[in-house]
């Protein structure tokens, strides 16, 4: 059945990709929606529906039920425009899909950072597009991007394909990804990652995350201790109307990611610019086998409660 499921994917993400933005942008809308309306009919808690409820419900973001249903109404669409942005970017390439990106803010302190010659550490939490950031550094520079795989074999080729274009490299999430990483900071180039992945048993620790405990990865701060690289966050704003994006790339000050603590209020501070378009339904908070502490969870100052649906 796998060979199948390749040969529909790519067929799906060939009809995506030659289509304008401003289209994939409002299917993306329909689909949200319809996958949004599907879960809320699950009791699990682990439901995409429910997940996205409750993290914001959580978060503290809203100071208001008005304000609750509008950044929930607005990431439900949100949501439904990333899935299927991402495999029309993943056809284009990144000359095509980088057509798309209508301002770059902060670009002139990565060519500073570029210039000192140890590196950039780029973070892009599951925020807005993070597929067009690294394509976008990629049309000037090359980049090493950490990825973990997919548990479905089968999907393999079709992110390698899909990521790994013109000057974009892919480093898987084990000891050799790691090495991977290190060495392309050494050579003055610059990587990837992903923040707010959930890091495997052993690669994390215990910190806050919009107040409640959330298994951090510890590799960011480990490679920016060792090499002394610049860290950056990076989000791509996803435009109204299928308009395009506009790039935020942002230094973080010196030792803003010496702890995992620290990384989160970084990355906390990323998504307050604008809530509406995080990955709420991540599954953040999950607690992967073996990473339960002894003596239980540790526990938070909890943000104060939102109003619920």
């Amino acid at each position: 059945m796998a060979p199948l499921f390749q040969k529909v994917a790519r067929g799906l993400f060939r009809f995506i990709g030659k289509q304008p933005l401003p289209l994939v942008h409002f299917e993306g809308i329909l689909v949200g929606w319809m996958v949004y309306a599907v879960s809320s009919l699950s009791k699990r808690n682990t439901s995409s529906a429910n997940l996205l409820r409750k993290n914001l419900h959580l978060s503290g973001i809203c100071d208001s039920p008005g304000q609750y249903r509008q950044i929930l109404h607005s990431n439900i669409a949100e949501t439904g425009k990333s899935l299927l942005e991402t495999f029309a970017i993943w056809n284009r390439g990144e000359q095509s899909a980088t057509v798309w990106v209508r301002e770059c803010l902060g670009w002139e302190d990565v060519e500073n950072a570029k210039a000192a010659g140890k590196g950039i550490i780029f973070l892009t939490p599951h925020l807005g597009c993070y597929e067009i950031t690294s394509l976008y550094y990629a049309t000037r520079y090359p980049i090493t991007v950490l990825y973990r795989p997919p548990r479905k074999r089968w999907l393999m080729p079709l992110i390698e394909a899909g990521r790994s274009t013109g000057q974009v490299r892919l480093a898987p999430t084990n000891a050799r990804g790691v090495r991977d990483l290190l060495q392309t900071l050494k050579q003055g180039e610059a990587i990837g990652i992903l923040p707010d992945q959930i890091p495997g048993r052993g690669e994390g620790e215990w910190a806050p995350f919009f107040g409640r405990p959330a298994y951090t990865m510890t590799l960011v701060s480990r490679i920016a201790e060792k090499t002394g690289a610049p860290v950056f966050m990076v989000f791509g704003e996803r435009l109204p109307w299928g308009r395009g994006y506009r790039l935020h790339f942002r230094p973080l000050p010196s030792g803003a990611v010496d702890s995992v603590a620290g990384m989160n209020r970084a990355v906390e501070d990323q998504i307050r610019r604008c809530p509406a378009q995080y990955q709420w339904n991540y599954h953040r908070y999950n607690i992967r086998k073996g990473t339960r502490p002894e003596g239980g969870m540790p526990t938070f100052e909890q943000s104060p409660e939102q109003p619920g649906n």
